[in-house]
């Protein structure tokens, strides 16, 4: 039996929003810059969207019930979404696609 279950209604909806907002920033500014132009970017784009967020949010770690350190999330969207932003030159020319990945029939 799986662990996994879908997120209720309203993460869906601001995930759609957030993936919307991504897209958008991509067309515009297409690839190749820094990850941090990105976010700034994508935080105009979902302030535009009236979506509520927080900024590289620190969180703090706990390890065993123990406090081991302090980490950051680059968005946390409406209190419920984490977003974490990469920027990558190029894929590798040898990574398989996703598709590669699935058995034949799932095709």
């Amino acid at each position: 039996m799986s662990n996994k279950s879908e997120p209720d209604k309203r993460t869906d909806e601001i995930a759609r929003a957030v993936i919307g907002a991504a897209i958008e920033v991509h067309r515009i500014l297409g690839p190749g810059f820094l990850e941090s132009v990105y976010e700034e970017a994508l935080c105009l784009e979902l302030g535009l969207r009236g979506l509520v967020f927080e900024r590289q949010k620190p969180v703090k770690v706990d390890y065993k019930g123990k406090f081991v350190g302090e980490g950051r999330l680059d968005l946390l969207v409406d209190s419920c979404l984490i977003v974490e932003l990469k920027a990558v030159k190029a894929f590798a020319p040898n990574r398989p696609s996703q598709g590669d990945l699935l058995p034949q029939g799932d095709r």
